[in-house]
């Protein structure tokens, strides 16, 4: 809390902030990031092989061998979401584990199976993409501005 907030507390208010700030738990930033770069690195590593997997075995081309990888990488999260091996990922690497598209997958699938319970119109088809839906929606936008960027910027002989 900020000292200017603090000093408008009362003593018994600021004695609380003090006992709290000697007893939190303080996070190993510098190992988390490390943790999150390596997970996630290995996580599109594994990306990698399948895309050379595709190119060398289905003699798909660099850029056609990028949808199939994607999905492949997805249906893989979700078989692991599934047996809740994913989840024991995520709590060791953090955001290692949701930046790569693979977080997007584990999502979807996690609120598919939150509610389950619920049956598959109401539970499953209405709640399934509440988290991912944002990140599609926004995912949709940054695209569209950059390729009007791109656009203006090469009509414009910038590029």
């Amino acid at each position: 809390m900020a000292d200017k907030k603090k000093k408008n507390l009362p003593p018994e208010a600021q004695n609380y902030q003090a006992f709290q700030e000697e007893r939190e738990v303080k996070r190993p930033v510098l190992l988390n990031c490390i943790k999150a770069f390596l997970v996630g690195g290995f996580i599109c590593f594994i990306g990698q092989l399948i895309s050379t997997f595709y190119i060398y075995y289905f003699h798909f081309t660099e850029q056609t061998a990028g949808n199939p990888t994607t999905a492949t990488l997805i249906f893989i999260t979700m078989l692991l979401t599934g047996f809740g091996i994913y989840d024991r990922i995520g709590q060791f690497a953090g955001a290692g584990s949701a930046v790569p598209v693979t977080g997007f997958g584990n999502a979807v699938i996690s609120s598919a199976i939150e509610y389950k319970t619920e049956g598959f119109i109401l539970g499953v088809g209405s709640n399934m993409l509440k988290l991912a839906g944002p990140v599609i929606v926004y995912g949709v936008f940054s695209a569209f501005l950059v390729a009007l960027v791109k656009t203006l910027l090469i009509k414009w002989g910038v590029i």
